[in-house]
């Protein structure tokens, strides 16, 4: 979530870590918390900690205190920590939890590092139109509106105004429909099917599942909560929407290379992997094998989308480029002569 309550990947996968340490020492887990609550930076993570220990000083499970601090725990780290209660695998399952939220910001970070140049080719892009627009207005006293939003001074705020507005506007409106479930499940199938993003994004979900199905699957988690879960930590809509048909395909007796293959979400040598894997019966052990490998095509992915928008804003320097060209033709070369054609022809 961007601006939501829960606690930032960071926090979680300081505050997984910490308590493992403090766990496998021999540290009771009300002390742990309180510990791990104090060494924290995050004072919303620090008052959640807080507010845990206290419920689990009362006699409350800890899963059950975390589920209620309105959201902020998600769900993945909620549903491994109850099961891990009964189980005594608590520190190692905070230990699993920390490497997952670990791999999760370095792969944001390394998203954040590559979009950075062609976001600045961009915003270079567009005050270098509002710089023409401004200079055609002082060095010209009949200046050519090449955008249709004037010239000068005006001209070239308008162009700012309007142009970073949409792009605002575009990012802002994105960032607020992925923080809802509906507005998930609307974009990220139409997402899936772009050639370049579809890829990056589709890899990006395929880590996330093969991890967090490793994660629960130890966890003795039943395989229709295991898979829920799963989905659900992809952070996509897509996927999270495939969540019902793939449980009930799988509950009717389905293969789980079957029931994954069905909503047409995974790739195809992904389902191929979980087909090979069943037949031995150890599909989170492979998953998790394979995991750096879907990482790697991730991070292959995100290169390639990179370039691509890197070639997109290019793309659109020499449409403007063209389309400046082809007004002031028109206008400085194309209109006086029409003119001066329509003169003789009234003669």
């Amino acid at each position: 979530m961007v601006f939501g309550p829960q606690i930032s990947t960071k926090s979680l996968e300081r505050t997984c870590r910490s308590l493992s340490t403090l766990l496998e020492s021999g540290v009771s887990i009300v002390k742990a918390l309180v510990v791990s609550g104090r060494r924290t930076q995050d004072p919303r993570c620090r008052r959640a900690l807080e507010a845990v220990a206290d419920e689990v000083k009362q006699g409350e499970e800890v899963s059950a205190a975390m589920d209620k601090q309105a959201g902020r725990f998600p769900s993945l780290m909620i549903e491994m920590v109850r099961l891990s209660e009964s189980s005594g695998a608590l520190p190692e399952v905070l230990k699993h939890l920390a490497e997952h939220y670990e791999k999760t910001i370095r792969l944001r970070r390394n998203f954040i590092l590559s979009i950075t140049w062609p976001v600045i080719q961009l915003l270079a892009a567009i005050l270098v139109i509002a710089l023409l627009l401004f200079v055609l207005g002082v060095i010209s006293k009949n200046p050519i509106d090449l955008f249709g939003v004037g010239t000068g001074l005006q001209g070239a705020i308008l162009w700012l105004v309007l142009s970073l507005g949409s792009l605002t506007s575009l990012i802002g409106g994105f960032f607020l429909a992925k923080r809802s479930l509906v507005g998930q499940k609307f974009f990220d199938p139409f997402l899936l099917r772009l050639p370049v993003i579809g890829n990056c994004l589709q890899s990006f979900a395929v880590a996330r599942f093969s991890w967090a199905f490793y994660l629960t699957q130890q966890t003795g988690m039943p395989i229709y909560r295991s898979l829920a879960t799963s989905l659900r930590a992809t952070g996509n809509g897509a996927f999270i929407g495939a969540t019902r048909g793939i449980c009930a395909a799988v509950e009717e007796g389905e293969s789980l290379s079957t029931a994954l293959s069905g909503p047409d979400v995974f790739p195809e040598e992904f389902v191929e992997m979980v087909a090979v894997a069943e037949t031995s019966g150890t599909v989170p052990e492979q998953l998790h094998r394979l995991s750096p490998q879907f990482d790697d095509q991730a991070r292959r992915s995100l290169n390639i989308l990179t370039s691509a928008m890197g070639v997109l804003i290019w793309m659109f320097i020499a449409g403007v480029i063209i389309f400046a060209v082809f007004r002031i033709f028109m206008t400085a070369y194309l209109g006086p002569l029409n003119e001066m054609l329509d003169e003789v022809n009234s003669m």
